[in-house]
């Protein structure tokens, strides 16, 4: 198998398919996300793609692959590029850019007759500003068309407001280092949002999870991961989203692939967000399975080992198993530190707290928490008490106010 991108997620992958024999190869596209390029291991060989996909397909044929995988964002369009011209499975190429591009992407909504939020892309402020007012009205959302996670995403409230961050934006790159050459504006869409995380094969879907998000809305417009929970897969919601989610992967043409979904639940039912044709971030594995009885990582390497196994898989491929909450760190501070082990202490101390995942050395400099890359690190809380973890959810977050990013332990 090749992985491209195997950064973040997709490090996982590896040592998975070892336990199948299969060996895997990675590639490096040109402009991987800039929080996430790690160097990967486990991997016979490593190199980089310069452009030249009958090159690159050529090294791969060489090795003998049968199969290529996104193994993050930035790997998605070069794995469809790469799998099309291998002839190996792989997803749809008669608008490939729909899996990346968000306004694309509601377009093949669009004309597949499904949900969609209304949106327009312009290099002009002022024909943002002109289309929201005659159409959706404030808040309004604006994002690079091609990022991920938070990156740049705000909610505008005011003509000021849309003119200041679409400055910004195209006067930046994304996180994976390209340079912003318009921007998105959509609607802003009221509702309680949630991920749907599934592996497909052939173009059948399975559902391996589905969690619904909160957030908070900084009073700049930047919005912010607060915390996740997980949905039991017989609750009627879940399957309502399940449903509407396997319509929009066969309308964005995910036919062998990982997918993170995530969707909006409107006063007119399910409408997408944005989905992404690669497993979703922040997994561990051992967690997951304790929670759901399987993960996303070890399905889509079935997916490839055992198909024929796979596809035995229910469409509702996991279980809610035990109580959890993903909690996203969040430093209130202009400027505080990662904290160190000993800080870190009294949140191991929590009685539900079961792992942490920091995302930059101790000691490091921090700014506020806008967005995703902003944001310190996670914590895994598993109870069999729901009240439990609410309420080492509320002192972690009186933890992290009071002290934890001062350098300071208490």
């Amino acid at each position: 198998m090749a992985i491209v991108d195997a950064y973040s997620t997709g490090s996982l992958l590896p040592a998975v398919l070892d336990r199948y024999d299969i060996e895997c190869v990675h590639v490096r596209s040109p402009n991987p996300d800039v929080l996430l390029s790690s160097a990967p291991e486990g991997f016979l060989d490593d190199f980089r793609h310069f452009g030249d996909v009958a090159a690159t397909a050529s090294v791969l044929r060489k090795h003998g692959v049968t199969h290529v995988i996104a193994g993050q964002e930035a790997g998605v369009e070069l794995a469809d590029q790469l799998s099309a011209e291998l002839g190996t499975p792989g997803n749809g190429m008669s608008r490939p850019t729909a899996r990346r591009n968000k306004y694309e992407m509601a377009l093949a909504l669009r004309d597949a007759g499904l949900a969609h939020a209304a949106g327009m892309v312009s290099t002009d402020a002022d024909e943002i500003i002109a289309w929201a007012e005659e159409t959706v009205g404030y808040p309004v959302i604006l994002k690079p068309v091609a990022s991920s996670s938070t990156d740049n995403v705000v909610a505008c409230s005011s003509p000021e407001q849309v003119r200041a961050v679409h400055q910004r934006i195209m006067a930046s790159t994304d996180r994976h280092g390209m340079p912003n050459t318009t921007v998105l504006a959509q609607e802003f869409l009221e509702g309680d949002e949630y991920f749907v995380n599934t592996v497909s094969r052939e173009g059948r879907h399975h559902t391996v999870e589905v969690w619904r998000y909160f957030k908070i809305r900084l009073s700049g417009g930047n919005i912010i991961y607060d915390y996740n929970e997980p949905l039991s897969p017989d609750d009627p919601v879940a399957k309502e989203l399940e449903s509407y989610t396997h319509q929009v992967l066969d309308a964005l043409e995910v036919h062998n692939a990982a997918a993170h979904t995530e969707v909006m639940l409107t006063s007119r039912g399910p409408v997408l967000v944005e989905s992404a044709a690669r497993m979703g971030g922040g997994q561990v594995l051992e967690i997951n399975n304790r929670c759901f009885g399987t993960n996303q990582v070890e399905l889509l390497a079935l997916s490839v080992a055992q198909p024929d196994e796979f596809d035995r898989l229910p469409t509702t491929a996991y279980q809610l198993l035990q109580h959890h909450r993903f909690v996203h760190l969040i430093n209130p501070r202009e400027h505080g530190v990662i904290p160190s082990h000993e800080a870190m202490a009294a949140i191991r101390a929590l009685p539900s707290h079961v792992f942490t995942v920091m995302r930059h050395a101790e000691g490091q400099s921090l700014s506020r928490t806008i967005d995703v890359a902003t944001q310190p690190g996670y914590v895994f809380l598993i109870s069999e008490d729901p009240a439990q973890i609410r309420a080492d959810y509320q002192k972690l977050r009186e933890i992290e106010r009071d002290y934890l990013y001062d350098g300071s332990s208490r």
